[in-house]
């Protein structure tokens, strides 16, 4: 696509930061930092608009300007820059997927994350942590080891371990026996699997993407796209007026459909909500991520001693961002079957976000039948997949041409019946 020069006014040297940055603004009670991020005036026209400043349209900003110089580019954020589904989500950061289209796009992802503090001079507290899953149903095992030999194809790390061998790697699953009612049969480990904190990464992208000349827009909700009289994308519209670009990328995750039908693009999609809670601080108990695919509930133990609870998404189609009290018992009662002791914890505070599900629950990271309009949506547990989300839709963005990673997620698939029909996500009721 073509690039417009973005004035050297409004780029600008990044403030790095270290051991040393740090003591020498403890001297002026830190009174000195540079802004993270500037608050510029929104323009008429831009090269390429990103809809969305979560984790995934932020990151498509920063490679858009890192690996391909577009940098004349504006996020447009409805609320707060990161306030979104990149602040409602359980962190865990895997590979451990089934199919051929999906573990390579996830090894990509895992990858990134590793050299991404470096990589955006932020501590994102990257915590490599290895993911247990517990297996309570031959099925289920029968399931995961097939999973696992197309792993190993792919150079994605997951072996079987001994029900011995898992209880003295989480002491506190003391649940589970051969008296349960659904017993511990085993359990498979995924050592690349890891967790880091979700607003930093958000903040590390934006404050990449901003020192290159890209302009991050909070409170500036899009009401409508806009098309031209040659069917092209033309812009959207906003409560501060028309903003015009020949390039439109929907990354919004959960309102994708309210979107897309201003202009009449209808979506494979429906949107739910999956919800999660933390319990108060403990001691530390689970240094791993624990999986209970049988049972549909996982948790971890954050920095600060809380459990990080998860379970199934809510039943049906749904905006909300609240929990529902029956899946909030289901999620509960699965985790005390395993976790007994667990019963005595206070729960301090629970979310839940909104999420766009594909019908065979793969992403889509794809242009659409209208020119110059993109769409990344579908991604069920998306924070694991940011790095690569936007890695991939900047590189489509900016060549017109699918990365090769991407390449299975168009919407073409459902045209032509390409299903990615996968089995390492948790699929929709």
């Amino acid at each position: 696509m073509a690039r417009t020069p973005v004035s050297p006014a409004l780029t600008r040297s990044m403030q790095r930061y270290s051991l040393f940055s740090l003591l020498r603004h403890g001297l002026s009670h830190h009174r000195h930092w540079q802004q993270a991020w500037r608050k510029p005036k929104l323009r008429p026209h831009y090269d390429v608009i990103i809809i969305g400043a979560g984790g995934h349209g932020l990151a498509t900003a920063h490679y858009l300007a890192l690996n391909h110089g577009i940098t004349n580019v504006a996020v447009l954020e409805r609320g707060w820059l990161g306030g979104g589904n990149i602040a409602r989500n359980t962190v865990t950061i895997r590979s451990n997927y089934l199919r051929d289209e999906s573990i390579p796009f996830y090894v990509k992802s895992v990858s990134l994350f590793e050299s991404l503090t470096k990589e955006l001079n932020i501590n994102l507290m990257y915590s490599k942590r290895t993911m247990v899953d517990v297996v309570q149903t031959s099925s289920k095992m029968r399931d995961l080891r097939r999973r696992m030999l197309n792993m190993a194809n792919h150079g994605s790390s997951y072996e079987p371990i001994s029900i011995e061998e898992l209880r003295r790697r989480i002491p506190s699953l003391t649940g589970g026996g051969p008296d349960a009612r659904l017993p511990i049969v085993g359990a498979m480990v995924h050592t690349d699997a890891a967790v880091c904190r979700h607003d930093a990464v958000a903040w590390g992208f934006a404050r990449s993407a901003d020192h290159m000349g890209v302009e991050l827009h909070e409170n500036t909700p899009v009401q409508a796209l806009l098309r031209g009289d040659d069917g092209r994308i033309a812009g959207v519209r906003t409560p501060f007026g028309v903003i015009q670009a020949p390039t439109v990328a929907v990354v919004v995750s959960g309102h994708t459909t309210t979107l897309t039908e201003t202009v009449g693009l209808r979506l494979p999609v429906k949107t739910i909500n999956l919800s999660a809670f933390v319990s108060e601080p403990i001691k530390p108990v689970i240094d791993v991520i624990v999986n209970c695919p049988d049972v549909g509930v996982y948790l971890s133990q954050s920095d600060r001693g809380e459990l990080i609870i998860g379970g199934a998404n809510d039943p049906g189609q749904s905006f909300r961002r609240d929990i529902k009290q029956h899946v909030f018992e289901d999620a509960v009662a699965a985790m005390l079957d395993l976790f007994p002791t667990f019963g005595r914890l206070k729960l301090m505070r629970q979310w839940g976000g909104t999420l766009d599900i594909a019908h065979d629950a793969s992403p889509i990271v794809s242009g659409t039948s209208i020119p110059g309009l993109y769409v990344s949506a579908g991604w069920w547990g998306g924070f694991k997949a940011v790095p690569a989300g936007g890695y991939t839709l900047a590189h489509l963005i900016a060549t017109g041409e699918p990365h090769p990673l991407i390449r299975p997620f168009s919407l073409d698939r459902f045209r032509h019946l390409d299903y990615v029909l996968e089995s390492g996500t948790t699929t929709a009721r």
